[in-house]
C-alpha cells in the first residue's frame, strides 16, 4: 500500500471538500513531505486519479484571482468513503506495510471507534509477537555454531519486531484508559495541522 493515498484521502475527507492546494499545505504541515511519498507532484496526481476512479468527487469552482483555469475541489465519494476506510484499516492491523503508512494510520486512528481502534492495533500486536517468535524459532544459532556479524542481521529483526510490539502494546492501554476523542465520542473538533509534530514552531 501507498502512504500517498490514505493521506490524500484522509485529509480531503477532514475539510469535507478541499481543493489542491489546502490538501498539500496539510500533508506539508504534518510533515508528511518528510517521513512520506508525499510531494505536491504526487499530491496532484493522486487527487486526478482518484477523482477518475470514482473516488472524489471533482468541482469546478470560480476561476482562480490569477486569472486561470477553474480552481478544482474535490469531496469523497461513497467509494471514496470505503476506500479510506479499508486503508486505514489495513495500515492499523498490518505488520508489512512501510513505517509511513502505519504513521498516516495512526494520524487518522480518531476517525475509527475506540473498540475498532483497539481491536486493529491488537491484531497488529499479534502479527509482531508471531513474526518474533518465528524469527527466534527459524533463525537463531544452534548451539555451538557462530554466525559471525550475520547474527547481528537476525537480532536486528528480533529487536525491530519487540520493539513495535511495545509501542503498540502501550497505544492500545492509552486507548484502554480513554486517550483522545475516538469517532462517536463527541461531536466537537478534532485536532487538527496544529498539533501534528514540529507544528508550535512554523
Amino acid at each position: 500500500m501507498s502512504a500517498i493515498r490514505l493521506l490524500v484521502l484522509g485529509a480531503v475527507r477532514q475539510h469535507g471538500r478541499a481543493h489542491g492546494y489546502q490538501v498539500r499545505s496539510d500533508l506539508e504541515f504534518w510533515g508528511a513531505h518528510e517521513w512520506s511519498n508525499a510531494k505536491p507532484g504526487s499530491i496532484y496526481h493522486a487527487l486526478k486519479s482518484m477523482a477518475k476512479h470514482g473516488l472524489l468527487f471533482a468541482h469546478d469552482v470560480a476561476p482562480s484571482e490569477a486569472g486561470g483555469p477553474p480552481r478544482t475541489e474535490y469531496e469523497l465519494t461513497e467509494a471514496g468513503e470505503r476506500e479510506y476506510f479499508a486503508l486505514l484499516r489495513e495500515a492499523l492491523r498490518s505488520v508489512d506495510e512501510k513505517s509511513d503508512v502505519l504513521t498516516a494510520g495512526i494520524g487518522f486512528v480518531v476517525d475509527l471507534s475506540r473498540a475498532e481502534a483497539i481491536a486493529l492495533l491488537k491484531e497488529r500486536l499479534a502479527g509482531l509477537e508471531e513474526r518474533r517468535d518465528d524469527i527466534r524459532r527459524r533463525w537463531t544459532p544452534a548451539e555451538g555454531e557462530d554466525w559471525g556479524h550475520i547474527g547481528e542481521i537476525t537480532a536486528m529483526w528480533a529487536h525491530t519486531a519487540d520493539s513495535g510490539a511495545e509501542w503498540t502494546r502501550g497505544l492500545i492501554e492509552r486507548l484502554e484508559g480513554g486517550a483522545y476523542v475516538m469517532a462517536g465520542e463527541d461531536d466537537g473538533p478534532r485536532p487538527g495541522p496544529e498539533a501534528a509534530p514540529g507544528a508550535a514552531s512554523r
